[in-house]
């Protein structure tokens, strides 16, 4: 059983109630301390409150005595009301019609679902349909043009890359429809489907971890369409394609020394070279260091960090600045380098590495017509912007402590983490033993 009840927890004088969803998973146990034995007492359920912005505005005033004093009493079945302005009432009621409407609806839909699925974007979808009910709405059923549905659906939380790379799979999933010769439904993404898909992007040379990586897309968009109540396979679930453990390409400290002793034969080389130090020492995308400038950074307690926001995470960052790139800033009469584009970064990247002569041979990917074929190569023609980034992650594991390499580099979890740098459960194992000793 759900309750519904609304709550004004703004400070302005007039905002929208926040409607909050409390209900109640008998099956699901929980342990929860005694305020008074200071105990963990079990029970044999777990209590949830989900918030949500109503989108039903009031004023503070109105909400904490208007609409409590304009209210009627019921004396031997006669309604007696207390105020006689007819505005203030009609006001009243719409506003318990609304009320009252978007809590029957929440209830109806939690009827619906079972609970343990429920969760805060549940929630926001619901109060989004109630008051913007669509009319006679069709969800697609094929994968193709369900495709277009979730990128309309999720416009409001995808960053144009990401947004890019569903297109780019969504084109793929075209070619290989027409290669089937007949449509494919969100129902049919299961085992077999998966068979089929990796033998057609291996006949087309697509790498196993491309394969890897474009399924869990597939698979992302398909819990979209059972989520919004489309029916899928029942193996969706445990369909699942491993990935290859493939070498990280990285710069380490004496590729690097012997980057920054090289002589470059153009300004736009020498360039490339210095925005190449800065990345592999503040260990960040492209997308941020390339936009660094001067007025990004602050002295404090003698040291300078600088201030500013991920473009693809959006997440607040302050780094320090290593000795590294404030030698670069006092060469350039402590200006960052003049910016460069991604393709003219990349291009004069490997020029940069060839130069330094990081010639080691390494195994990875190399794009060749715009498939990347993987085999042995000098480690500089597998230069690219992105390795500056995954050079820091590199060559401070195990100096610095996970934690802080993690907050530098922006990720979210340590298995993402330890999976860009190339570690497992094994190597962390060995670091541990290394403190042992």
């Amino acid at each position: 059983m759900a309750t519904i009840n609304f709550l004004y927890r703004s400070n302005k004088d007039r905002a929208s109630l926040t409607l909050r969803l409390l209900f109640r998973i008998s099956d699901l146990p929980s342990k929860v301390m005694n305020k008074t034995t200071k105990q963990l007492v079990e029970y044999p359920y777990t209590d949830f409150t989900l918030a949500g912005d109503s989108k039903i505005f009031v004023t503070k005033e109105y909400w904490n005595k208007g609409f409590k004093e304009v209210i009627t009493e019921r004396k031997n079945s006669d309604v007696v009301i207390h105020n006689r302005n007819v505005e203030a009432l009609i006001i009243q009621n719409e506003l318990k019609y609304k009320l009252s409407h978007i809590e029957a609806f929440i209830i109806d839909e939690f009827n619906k679902c079972d609970p343990s699925t429920i969760s805060k974007e549940w929630l926001k979808i619901q109060i989004d349909n109630c008051n913007n009910p669509k009319k006679n709405e069709i969800i697609p059923t094929d994968l193709i043009s369900f495709f277009d549905y979730y990128l309309e659906n999720k416009k409001n939380e995808l960053n144009p890359p990401s947004v890019m790379k569903y297109k780019t799979i969504q084109m793929k999933l075209k070619n290989f429809q027409a290669y089937r010769k007949h449509t494919i439904n969100v129902i049919d993404v299961n085992d077999s489907f998966k068979n089929e898909f990796i033998a057609y992007y291996k006949s087309e040379n697509y790498a196993h971890n491309t394969i890897q990586r474009e399924f869990s897309f597939i698979k992302t968009v398909c819990k979209r369409a059972k989520f919004l109540g489309l029916e899928v396979s029942h193996q969706l679930e445990g369909t699942t394609i491993k990935p290859e453990k493939v070498d990280s390409i990285y710069l380490d400290l004496i590729d690097l020394k012997k980057i920054e002793e090289s002589t470059q034969e153009t300004s736009e080389n020498e360039t490339a070279k210095d925005w190449l130090i800065i990345s592999a020492y503040c260990g960040q995308r492209i997308s941020d260091f390339m936009r660094f400038t001067i007025d990004m950074i602050r002295t404090e307690e003698n040291q300078m960090y600088i201030d500013f926001t991920q473009k693809k995470t959006g997440k607040i960052m302050s780094i320090p600045l290593h000795t590294k790139i404030i030698n670069i800033l006092n060469k350039r009469g402590f200006q960052f380098p003049d910016k460069l584009t991604d393709q003219d970064y990349n291009k004069a990247l490997k020029k940069v590495c060839e130069k330094a002569k990081i010639n080691n041979i390494v195994y990875g990917g190399k794009e060749i017509d715009k498939r990347k074929v993987y085999d042995n190569y000098k480690k500089w023609e597998l230069c690219s912007s992105h390795i500056g980034r995954r050079s820091f992650a590199s060559n401070n594991y195990g100096t610095i402590p996970t934690s802080y390499l993690m907050y530098v580099s922006g990720h979210s979890t340590e298995a993402m983490f330890l999976k860009y740098v190339g570690k497992t459960n094994n190597d962390k194992a060995k670091e541990v033993a290394k403190y042992f000793k």
